[in-house]
């Protein structure tokens, strides 16, 4: 969807600005927000301009409690509205929503995971609702527009009459159907014709004051159509019926709509899978069961897509749906027949197990999915493997309700995602308080965004030939209290997970600029010297990457020969296409670009060619087995080849010894960086270096301070 144009009424600055940070950092989809503080310009507001959603919290200075939310109800009612309530409101949402709000939101337990989803859930659930209303709308029309068959049946001779119109609806001409009862019952559906005689009797016997049935009737092209009869008996002085009349309405029309509503309530408009409210109605139903049966088991599975956000960007929004629509009927193929898979929203799914055999059968379960999405899908002429992170909650605890064990699930299928995707985790008690650790760290990572705690150190990459120092790779650190130096192993995964890499990557790269500068004024006389900067593939994956990049050199003054980007294969092979086109881009700054950890990706030697790349770097896990690994030597040489054929430079990364050292040189290696050298270091320890020249001697000593 495009633009999600979004008001807030919230009074509370500090919360607002949360909710607006949470909201403009989502890199799957764009808010436009209006924040008012106070009811009477919200109310304005949605009298004024269309919004697709508003987040509403329930006490503002001039409006309290329920009164908040009717009040904007009445202003707009057919905008989705999420209401957000302290804990002690949480009747008071509750209220709220039987009377149309969408969700709820907890303030205190807000998470952004949370916040974004109720509004994408929000907006879906409020545009099924008006294609509902849609519908009922037509139906009314439809039957205003109607004309009724008319029938007339004496019951002392029983005689029937049907009018031309009564015969038409059933695509008859006038003589077509006989004056009996009979003509009339033998066009019923003869799994209806019971009910429908049982009906008039009860009306003739004075049992009901009307006949009005619903029953199939044959047509005469050999379908069968829905019909509504009513009738009316006339009675003699002693009660007794002798007279019938009455009218049938062709219903297909309604029952074809009625059908049709009951599929958007509880069926995916999508895939056909079974929604969220469904799904969530047959959890509580095997819930209710387990507490009847101790031995009844059951598990639910929650299946989020790997990477679908990159088919929708680089196929287009039809491919993505096509590639959902695949994976459901893949996911039903896997399940057996009794179990649920439903769609929850998105690229989300979720899987019902009933009487499964324990963790060992819910495992299996998720194994046979794992499976079943392994093999490519064809979208658009192109095969596109998919991959899931599935997570395993076990039903039957005593405390269970639906919602609590699809937030296990989903905790379960957050942590798989965190380890690497395409893998099955299982529900541990432990996952609340990680999330709880992990929340913890997002907050203390941004506050040291705001504060400046992050610094940039820098490990030499020193020419082999000559022992001197050629360049810096520039290495995030934090400087985080009470801890002191963090490396950025404890940081940076899970700033690229939490979308934190684009903010805190310019930091970096700003930094980096700034110390190259510097460096620049004090090296002179040694214009090779460079400092090589890393991009994530999170921040490769930024459109305006170039513009950012171009807008710190200028501020620093920083000259573009000074500057080396290191990027890794993967980062690279997710999009070649578009990969090719930045790295032109940046080249043409004058930048050179670095190919990170060569020989730990899965690059195409062809697309490799096509890459303005000026250098591989080595990866540190074939420079550690140089000493007695046969085929690590035979990769390393490999690679050298592979760089001089094609132009290239070559770094080796973690060198740690003069075996390795010597190793290297004998096969032609130029650059190396390491522990033996040097351990990475503040800028004005590095700036010391320039010039200097490691000494066999020298380095083993580097290697042991």
């Amino acid at each position: 969807m495009g633009n999600v144009r979004v008001l807030l009424l919230e009074d509370s600055e500090a919360d607002a600005d949360r909710i607006k940070h949470w909201l403009n950092k989502d890199e799957f989809q764009s808010y436009d927000i209006e924040h008012v503080g106070v009811l009477f310009e919200a109310v304005d507001l949605l009298h004024e301009d269309e919004f697709d959603v508003v987040l509403l919290d329930l006490t503002v200075p001039d409006s309290d409690g329920i009164a908040t939310f009717q009040a904007a109800r009445a202003a707009h009612p057919s905008v989705p509205i999420i209401v957000q309530s302290a804990l002690q409101q949480e009747v008071i949402a509750i209220g709220a929503l039987n009377q149309g709000a969408q969700d709820y939101l907890v303030k205190r337990e807000l998470t952004e995971r949370m916040l974004t989803r109720a509004i994408r859930y929000a907006i879906e659930r409020s545009h099924k609702d008006r294609a509902l209303l849609e519908s009922e709308e037509r139906y009314k029309l439809a039957v205003l527009g109607a004309n009724d068959g008319i029938w007339d049946w004496d019951l002392k001779t029983n005689k029937l009459h049907l009018s031309t119109r009564w015969k038409a609806l059933l695509g008859h001409g006038p003589n077509d159907v006989g004056p009996t009862p009979q003509d009339w019952f033998g066009l019923v559906h003869p799994d209806d014709l019971h009910q429908l005689a049982a009906a008039i009797n009860r009306h003739v016997d004075g049992i009901t004051e009307h006949f009005q049935h619903e029953h199939r009737m044959h047509h005469s092209d050999g379908d069968w159509r829905w019909c509504l009869s009513r009738g009316l008996a006339v009675r003699d002085k002693a009660g007794n019926a002798y007279r019938m009349a009455g009218s049938m309405t062709d219903i297909s029309a309604r029952k074809e709509a009625e059908h049709r509503l009951m599929r958007l309530a509880l069926y995916d408009d999508l895939t056909g899978l079974a929604n969220r409210a469904l799904f969530v109605s047959r959890l509580s139903h095997v819930i209710r069961r387990t507490r009847r049966s101790n031995a009844y088991r059951f598990a639910v599975l929650f299946v989020d897509l790997d990477r679908f956000k990159l088919v929708n960007d680089s196929l287009g929004h039809v491919a993505g749906d096509e590639l959902l629509v695949a994976v459901s009927m893949r996911l039903e193929a896997a399940v057996r027949p009794g179990d649920t898979v439903a769609r929850i929203g998105g690229d989300e799914f979720a899987v019902l197990l009933d009487d499964v055999d324990g963790p060992d059968g819910a495992h299996a379960a998720a194994t046979r999915i794992h499976e079943a999405l392994g093999f490519p899908v064809s979208l658009r002429g192109q095969e596109i493997f998919t991959s899931a992170s599935i997570g395993i909650a076990e039903g039957g605890g005593e405390r269970d309700t639906p919602e609590e064990l699809l937030r296990k699930a989903d905790l379960a299928m957050y942590r798989a995602k965190r380890q690497g995707r395409a893998r099955s985790e299982e529900f541990q008690a432990h996952l609340h308080s990680d999330v709880m650790g992990e929340l913890q760290l997002e907050t203390d990572l941004r506050r040291a965004m705001d504060q400046d705690e992050f610094v940039v150190h820098y490990q030499p990459i020193v020419d082999l030939s000559e022992g001197r120092v050629c360049g810096f790779e520039a290495l995030a650190r934090w400087n985080r209290p009470p801890d002191g130096i963090v490396g950025p192993g404890a940081f940076i995964p899970f700033a690229e997970d939490h979308g934190l890499m684009g903010e805190l990557g310019m930091q970096l790269i700003e930094r980096a600029c700034e110390d190259a500068a510097k460096l620049n004024r004090a090296a002179q006389d040694y214009p090779e010297l460079t400092i090589s900067i890393n991009l994530s593939g999170r921040q490769f994956r930024q459109q305006d990457l170039v513009e950012k990049i171009s807008g710190a050199m200028q501020r620093t003054g920083v000259d573009p020969k000074r500057l080396v980007l290191e990027l890794t294969e993967t980062a690279l092979m997710e999009s070649p296409e578009i990969a090719a086109g930045m790295l032109t881009r940046l080249r043409a700054l004058g930048i050179r670009i670095y190919l990170d950890d060569f020989g730990t990706g899965f690059s195409s030697l062809s697309y490799l060619q096509r890459f303005p790349i000026d250098c591989l770097k080595i990866d540190q896990s074939f420079v550690g087995g140089l000493s007695d690994s046969v085929e690590d030597q035979a990769i390393v040489r490999a690679i050298l080849s592979l760089a001089r054929s094609l132009n290239m430079g070559v770094v080796a990364e973690g060198i740690e010894n003069i075996g390795q050292l010597d190793r290297l040189k004998l096969m032609g290696c130029t650059q190396g960086q390491g522990f033996y050298f040097s351990r990475a270091v503040n800028f004005e320890e590095a700036s010391r270096l320039v010039g200097a020249r490691f000494e066999p001697r020298d380095a083993v000593v580097q290697a042991h301070a």
